[in-house]
């Protein structure tokens, strides 16, 4: 054996025994490589190198996800008559909903955290660490759900599972927390942008939606995981799965005012849809049903819309498509109303319904068990009332209605202003139609409805909670580092404490014997009755012509706040900040008093973390 390869070979063993050590015992080959590589490669290469192989995995999870619910959905549409249909419209959605719910509570143990929110969680709360088994989980019960007809979309599920795939890629070759998020961040552009073939779109996602708050100076490897992603749906994908529209009207600026009207018209209609969504969440929740119960419920209310209303089966893609087409009788002739004669009004009440009962339908599909996202219902909705808009126009005699465009740019109306993300809304629909000259309606459509839903609520109200908790942030700065601190380290449990009935004295002597100068004042169940600091005490240290009190309870204070050990690092920061504290007790769940908690240490810590991850 030659020098060279006695070289190779030594540097092969060593990076076997290294990730060994950190207990793989099964070490693949190309792991090895990756690691390798990512040793000898500058940060910046390896981070181009690493967007790709997510970018490409995610792409394929993608691709597969809508192969299969495509394949599903052409068996029971396509292969039956309306009659038939009937019966599948009436069964598969409530089996979609009940399977899947199966699935979460006896495979996955009942943890079905899912959605967009999902993804925000991990980067806020847990250091952007998604965990291994949402890499081919929300495919399978997304698969199930839609599939059977669940009026959801795919979008976010692939988009969490493209998350999982960058989150754990770069757990395996341990980056840090920034090329972590990153690369969490890359999969989930990955997944938006093979589901759409929009490569723009799933960049402007990731920096609108995933990324707030979140400062970065890297975005090549974003750009090269939507590039791998939307290439391989653009290349295994048959052209009829494919999110493309091809049939619309070149811009005329004659047409502004349509496009004026249609974003008001999608900025109280997505106000409308978050309603819906907000009210059916609370209404499943609070029922005093099982979890397998809800989803029983659940899927009769859907499989009976859907019924009624066969457009609501599934994600509507197709029924998008035919409504750019113009052609209003195809989209009802498979439906009970196809054998009404109201002339053109039967469409119009047809559409009505749609669009008021699409916003139900997927709210129920989600919140009772199934899983899915609402970027193919705030598209579907947004493309119908586009469509509805368009024939009133009509209805009422105005002509020259630019019908198709209107669909187009109704669903990015109605997205911009559900997801608060305009940007990928006006980029998706740009993308996906080829219709790079209708950005100027586009933008004028999407930003209108965006400002409408900022004016009936700064934030996104589905992510308000999650805000409200310190899950997610609004803020510009990196603030998800904050909940990456471990607070209970900065617990001091060694805290002094005194008797409330204690004479003064007493507290005299823990001052000469001790080293603190914050003490709780605790009553006989160690239930906490008050603080004492030096400053409190000082003048009848001092001052031996000062009256004694007759106990501590007499000069004892009320702390300026109260912290639990339940309690977020956000809440705790700003505890801090409104009463300008440099100690705060803190309490358990039974209110025993712990120790206090110092704002020092908690600004110390988080400069260490600023260094760890710059």
């Amino acid at each position: 054996m030659n020098i060279h390869n006695k070289k190779k070979l030594i540097s092969f063993l060593k990076y076997k025994n290294e990730f060994q050590s950190y207990g793989l015992k099964k070490v693949r080959s190309y792991e090895l490589v990756l690691h390798w590589l990512s040793n000898r490669l500058s940060r910046n290469q390896f981070l181009i190198l690493s967007g790709i192989l997510v970018g490409c995995t995610a792409g394929l999870a993608g691709v597969l996800l809508k192969t299969l619910v495509h394949y599903i959905h052409h068996f029971i549409i396509t292969k039956v008559h309306f009659e038939e249909q009937i019966f599948f419209y009436g069964v598969f959605p409530f089996l979609g909903i009940v399977l899947t719910t199966l699935v979460v509570i006896y495979v996955y143990k009942g943890n079905d955290r899912k959605g967009i929110g999902a993804i925000l969680y991990e980067i806020a709360k847990n250091s952007s660490i998604v965990s291994s088994v949402k890499m081919y989980s929300q495919i399978v019960q997304s698969a199930i759900t839609v599939g059977l007809g669940g009026s959801a979309g795919l979008e976010s599920p692939i988009a969490v599972t493209g998350a999982a795939i960058g989150s754990n890629f770069a757990q395996t070759y341990r980056l840090g927390y920034k090329e972590r998020t990153l690369l969490l961040a890359a999969g989930a552009t990955a997944g938006i942008a093979s589901a759409f073939n929009a490569p723009i779109a799933g960049v402007m996602f990731a920096f609108e939606i995933l990324l707030t708050g979140v400062v970065f100076s890297d975005f090549i490897p974003l750009v090269v995981a939507a590039v791998c992603g939307s290439l391989l749906s653009r290349i295994l994908l048959q052209e009829d799965v494919l999110f493309r529209f091809y049939t619309r009207q070149s811009f005329d600026y004659y047409n502004v005012p349509y496009y004026l009207l249609l974003g008001i018209a999608t900025g109280f209609y997505a106000r409308y849809y978050v309603y819906v969504n907000l009210k059916v969440e609370h209404y499943i929740k609070n029922l005093k049903f099982s979890r397998l119960k809800k989803a029983v419920l659940g899927g009769a209310a859907l499989s009976f819309l859907c019924v009624l209303l066969p457009p609501l089966f599934g994600e509507g893609y197709e029924t998008l498509k035919l409504m750019t087409m113009g052609n209003p009788a195809v989209i009802i002739e498979n439906s009970f109303f196809g054998y009404l004669d109201l002339g053109s009004w039967t469409i119009i009440i047809f559409l009505v319904l749609i669009c008021l009962l699409k916003a139900f339908a997927s709210s129920i599909t989600i919140f009772s068990g199934g899983n899915g996202g609402n970027f193919a219902p705030s598209l579907f909705a947004g493309g119908t009332l586009g469509f509805l808009f368009a024939l009133i126009c009509k209805q009422f005699g105005m002509e020259n209605v630019p019908m198709s465009n209107l669909v187009l740019v109704g669903m990015a109306g109605v997205m911009s202003g559900v997801l608060y993300a305009p940007l990928t809304a006006i980029f998706l629909i740009a993308e996906s139609s080829q219709g790079y000259d209708l950005f100027i309606p586009l933008m004028i459509v999407a930003v209108i409805s965006y400002l409408m839903a900022r004016w009936f609520s700064p934030v996104n109200p589905e992510m308000q909670p999650m805000i409200d908790r310190g899950h997610i942030f609004t803020s510009e700065h990196d603030s998800n580092l904050v909940n990456s601190l471990q607070l209970e380290s900065f617990i001091d449990r060694n805290s002094e404490g005194i008797l409330e009935n204690s004479p003064v004295s007493d507290l005299f002597s823990l001052i000469k014997n001790g080293k603190k100068n914050i003490f709780a004042v605790l009553d006989k169940d160690q239930n906490l009755k008050g603080v004492l600091t030096l400053d409190d005490v000082r003048p009848y240290l001092f001052n031996k012509d000062q009256e004694l009190p007759e106990s501590i309870e007499k000069i004892m204070i009320v702390p300026p706040a109260i912290v639990h050990l339940n309690d977020d690092a956000v809440a705790i920061i700003k505890k801090f900040d409104e009463t300008g504290a440099w100690h705060l007790p803190v309490l358990d769940s039974q209110e025993k008093f712990v120790g206090f908690i110092s704002k020092s240490k908690i600004l110390t810590g988080y400069r260490q973390l600023l260094k760890e991850y710059s």
